[in-house]
C-alpha cells in the first residue's frame, strides 16, 4: 500500500527502561483522527484526513491512490478541486485556432454549460452530470446548435484529461448521448412566398433576396458581396468572403469553414443587379479582415445604408427582413410595438437557400453540384438535409418498366 496512515490521536514512546509505550496525544478526541499520507509522481507529499472509525477507510483510500499510479489513472486531487468553468476559461485562451471561432466558443459556454456545469469541481464529474446538463440543453436549443455545444464541452473535458486534471472524459460514457437532432425536415418556401416576400422588401434590399434565393449565398455573404466578385461577362458570381462580427465589431472574413466557391449567376439575378448597382451605386467599405486587430481592406460593396455604410444584419432583419415576412403573411403582426416580432427561425434569410436547394433539385442538378454551389463541407452534409427533397424514383421505375413491356408486346 502507498504511503502510511498516521494516528492523530495517539502517539508511539520509548520510557526510561527502553519500552515501547502508546500514550494519547495532546490532539486525543478531538478533530479528524486518521492522515492518509503518500507522495504524489510530482514528489510532493498528499494527505487527507478522516473521523475516528474510518481508519479501514483510509487504508481503501491509499490502495485506490496506489491503483491509480500503477494504472496511469492518478489525478492530483488539487488539480481535480479545479472547477470546469476555472479549467475550460484557461484551455480557451492556449487554443491556437481562428479568434472568432474561440469567441463563438466561449459566448456558447457562458451561456448554456457554465451555468450548468462551471462550478462543479472537475474531479467529482460523473456520467449522470453530463446526462442531467444534456436533458437540460435539449429543452432550451435546437438538437443541431446543442451537438455544437455538446461538442465544445467534450473537447475541454478531453483537454483535462490530457492534462491530468481528470482521469476520464465523463462524456465518453456509453450511457451519454448527444442532444437529439431536431426531427423536423426542411420544407422549401414556394416560389410565390419568396416574390411575396422580395416584393415587401425596400427596394434598397430587395435584389439580396435574389443572391439568396437564385445563388443560394448566406446572409453574410450578401451582406459582403463586392463589386469584383460579380463576372457578368461568363455568368459566374465568386463567393469569396462575408460580413461578420468579431467581438460585436463588423469584419470582412472567407466565407464559413474558409470555403470559397464560384456559383452560376442566372440571368434573371444578373438583371436584378444590373438594376440594383443603377439606382444604388456601390460604395467603398473598409473594415478589418478576419479580425477588429487585422489588417484594413477596403471592398466595394453591393448593398450599404442609407447613409452609405455597411449593412447591420440585426438591423435589417428588425427593419426590413421581418416586417416584409409580416406583408406576405408568413408571421403575424405583433399586437403591440412593444412585444415585438415573433421568433421566426425558420424564416430567417436561411430559408431562401433552402428554396435554392429545392429548386435546383427539382430540376435534376445532381447532389455533389449542389453541395458545392452551397458551400458546403461535403456531399454528405448536403445529403443528410435536403435528401427528403430529391425527387422520387418511383415514377421513372415505373415508366421504365413499362416501356419495356410495350416494347415486348408489340406485334412483330
Amino acid at each position: 500500500m502507498a504511503g502510511h496512515i498516521q494516528d492523530r490521536w495517539y502517539k508511539t514512546e520509548t520510557d526510561a527502561n527502553g519500552k515501547t509505550v502508546r500514550g494519547k496525544t495532546d490532539r486525543h478526541g478531538t478533530g479528524l483522527r486518521y492522515r492518509a499520507r503518500y507522495v504524489g509522481p510530482d514528489g510532493t507529499e498528499k494527505s487527507k484526513s478522516f473521523r475516528d472509525g474510518q481508519k479501514r477507510l483510509a487504508e481503501q483510500w491509499l490502495k485506490d491512490i496506489e491503483a491509480d499510479m500503477s494504472s496511469g489513472q492518478y489525478v492530483n486531487p488539487r488539480a481535480a478541486k479545479m472547477t470546469f468553468q476555472q479549467y475550460t476559461e484557461k484551455w480557451l485562451k492556449t487554443l491556437r485556432a481562428d479568434p472568432n471561432t474561440i469567441e463563438s466558443m466561449n459566448s456558447q459556454l457562458r451561456l448554456h454549460a457554465f451555468p450548468h456545469i462551471g462550478p462543479r469541481p472537475l474531479g467529482s464529474f460523473k456520467p449522470e452530470h453530463i446526462r442531467e446538463w444534456v436533458a437540460a440543453l435539449e429543452g432550451s436549443v435546437p438538437g443541431s446548435y446543442g451537438r455544437i455545444i455538446y461538442a465544445n464541452v467534450r473537447a475541454a473535458l478531453s483537454a483535462a484529461v490530457d492534462d491530468g486534471y481528470l482521469s476520464r472524459n465523463p462524456v465518453s460514457a456509453r450511457s451519454v448521448k448527444p442532444p437529439a437532432l431536431d426531427p423536423r425536415r426542411v420544407v422549401p418556401w414556394t416560389a410565390g412566398r419568396v416574390f411575396g416576400v422580395q416584393a415587401a422588401m425596400p427596394e434598397r434590399y430587395r435584389a439580396m433576396v435574389d443572391l439568396g434565393a437564385g445563388c443560394g449565398m448566406r446572409q453574410g455573404e450578401i451582406l459582403g458581396v463586392a463589386v469584383d466578385a460579380i463576372d457578368f461577362d461568363s455568368g459566374t458570381l465568386h463567393v469569396v468572403q462575408q460580413l461578420k462580427l468579431s467581438r460585436s465589431k463588423p469584419v470582412f472574413a472567407l466565407p464559413k469553414g474558409g470555403k470559397t466557391r464560384d456559383v452560376p449567376l442566372p440571368g434573371p439575378v444578373a438583371d436584378a443587379l444590373r438594376a440594383h448597382m443603377k439606382h444604388f451605386p456601390p460604395v467603398e467599405i473598409t473594415l478589418p479582415w478576419k479580425t477588429v486587430d487585422g489588417p484594413k481592406v477596403t471592398k466595394r460593396l453591393i448593398f450599404t445604408a442609407l447613409r452609405g455604410s455597411h449593412v447591420w444584419r440585426t438591423s435589417l432583419n428588425q427593419e426590413a427582413w421581418k416586417p416584409a415576412l409580416v406583408a406576405a403573411g408568413v408571421i403575424p403582426e405583433p399586437e403591440t410595438k412593444e412585444e415585438g416580432y415573433a421568433a421566426a427561425r425558420e424564416h430567417g434569410m436561411h430559408a431562401l437557400r433552402h428554396f435554392y436547394a429545392s429548386a435546383l433539385l427539382d430540376g435534376g442538378e445532381n447532389i455533389k453540384a449542389v453541395s458545392e454551389y452551397l458551400g458546403h463541407s461535403n456531399a454528405a452534409l448536403t445529403l443528410r438535409i435536403y435528401a427528403h427533397l430529391m425527387p422520387s424514383s418511383q415514377e421513372r421505375t415505373r415508366t421504365a418498366i413499362a416501356t419495356v413491356y410495350d416494347e415486348a408486346q408489340r406485334p412483330v
